[in-house]
């Protein structure tokens, strides 16, 4: 019995500890609620003055390095740290979110006649091929969002880069909650969404011509 005893105090001994880990944030084996899943939204408005182009277009997933290519919502805290919010998510990888949302915003611009997934098999003229650069929120320097992407626009079926270019936007948080966050995301990314459309149509459309003029 007091053998018996000895064990049952150092098992409770354990319990306590662990129940007290289990109240600290951001421990492993931490029992958490679900995570708050958010998405961004395509870009719906552009200028009148846009081409319309009678050529076919592949929208790759974005390449990103192993910090951002992830459903965690990345936050830096200075330059050389990542780290990421505990109860907020977006709804699929960052990447895959990134793209679909390009595919939608060329789609509508009614100015391009198909656009879609590699997955999908399309037949294109011109595959976009993008890199997710910064993607997260920072709190040094005031506190904001940054978004950057870098595109090339390449031929089919010979794979030539007739452009590149960086696209960057940052918006001021206004406020402390995730909500406000989201929607300051939702602006930056709306403007390098718009920024890489209107690029690659301009650009596109230019590779067309010259292609037509060397026949």
């Amino acid at each position: 019995m007091i053998k018996f005893g000895k064990y049952l105090a150092a098992g409770g001994l354990m319990i306590g500890l662990l129940l007290g880990l289990s109240g600290c944030n951001g421990l492993i084996g931490a029992v958490k609620g679900p995570s708050n899943l958010f998405n961004l939204t395509p870009k719906t408005a552009f200028p009148q003055g846009m081409p319309n182009v009678k050529w076919q277009l592949v929208v790759e997933e974005p390449l990103a390095n192993g910090g951002l290519n992830t459903a965690r919502i990345a936050l830096r805290p200075n330059h050389l740290e990542v780290k990421y919010f505990a109860d907020a998510r977006w709804t699929e990888r960052a990447p895959k979110m990134v793209q679909t949302l390009l595919v939608e915003s060329f789609e509508n611009t009614g100015r391009i006649v198909s656009v879609g997934r590699q997955v999908i098999g399309l037949r294109s003229d011109f595959n976009l091929k993008t890199e997710l650069r910064e993607f997260q929120v920072e709190e040094f320097g005031g506190r904001k969002v940054r978004v950057r992407i870098n595109a090339k626009l390449v031929t089919q079926p010979r794979q030539t880069i007739v452009a590149s270019q960086s696209f960057e936007s940052t918006r001021e948080i206004a406020g402390k909650t995730m909500a406000a966050s989201i929607r300051a995301w939702d602006s930056a990314l709306g403007d390098v969404l718009k920024q890489v459309v209107m690029w690659t149509l301009d650009e596109g459309r230019a590779a067309q011509s010259r292609k037509s003029r060397r026949r």
